[in-house]
Formats: C-alpha cells, structure tokens, sequence
C-alpha cells in the first residue's frame, strides 16, 4: 500500500507529475538536513521541526508551486503573497526549464531565517 506523500505525486498526470517529482529531487538535492514528511495533508520539506516549503497544484491553473515557509519575510521578484499570511508562492512554468538557480537563491534566503547552514 502506497504512503499517502507517494499516492501525492504518483496520481497527478504528466506533465505535473513528472515536474512535481523532480521539484522533490531538486529540494532534497539542496540540503542533506531537509526531510520529506506528510504535514496537513501536504508534501512538506521539514528543516528540523519546522515547514521549510511544500509542495502543491493550484487548482485553477494545474501549475505547480513551492511554497515558502517564512516566505513572507524573503523578498525576491519571482516571489507571489498573494493573500497568504505566511508563506509565499514560486510558481513553476510547465513550458519551460525549472529554474533551479532561482529555487536555491531563494532558498538560501529561506535558509538564513532558520539559522541553517547553507
């Protein structure tokens, strides 16, 4: 029986799912100290005990995001508040390359407010 973190990636259909399971790759390639856990119902990178990012689809568009945990406290052009108290958004173009340069820049940004080591 499948965990529910693997039942996340392994129903969406191509191209999110493929997109999605290299976004976890590229997340987990980042920093040996972040770990893969299932927190609210969401496939969340956990930087000790607290919600590094997650990933999710938004629903109307199917494009894929990585949401930033103390987001709201980074700033970087690429970056969506939106109405999220919390975190902020990096979505994800399925047309194009994933921009893994930007995903680490704003995650060593992330990575300086838990006091991590880069």
């Amino acid at each position: 029986m499948l965990r529910e973190i693997d039942n996340f990636y392994l129903t969406k259909e191509e191209p999110v799912k493929g997109c999605l399971l290299a976004l976890r790759d590229i997340i987990l390639n980042y920093n040996s100290m972040l770990e893969p856990a299932w927190k609210y119902r969401l496939p969340c990178f956990m930087y000790g005990n607290h919600i590094f990012c997650y990933l999710w689809v938004d629903k109307k568009t199917q494009q894929p995001y990585i949401a930033i945990g103390k987001g709201r406290h980074i700033e970087h052009p690429e970056l969506i508040q939106g109405n999220r108290t919390f975190v902020k958004l990096l979505m994800i173009d399925l047309q194009k390359d994933i921009p893994v340069e930007t995903i680490y820049t704003i995650f060593d940004k992330a990575m300086k407010l838990y006091g991590g080591n880069i």
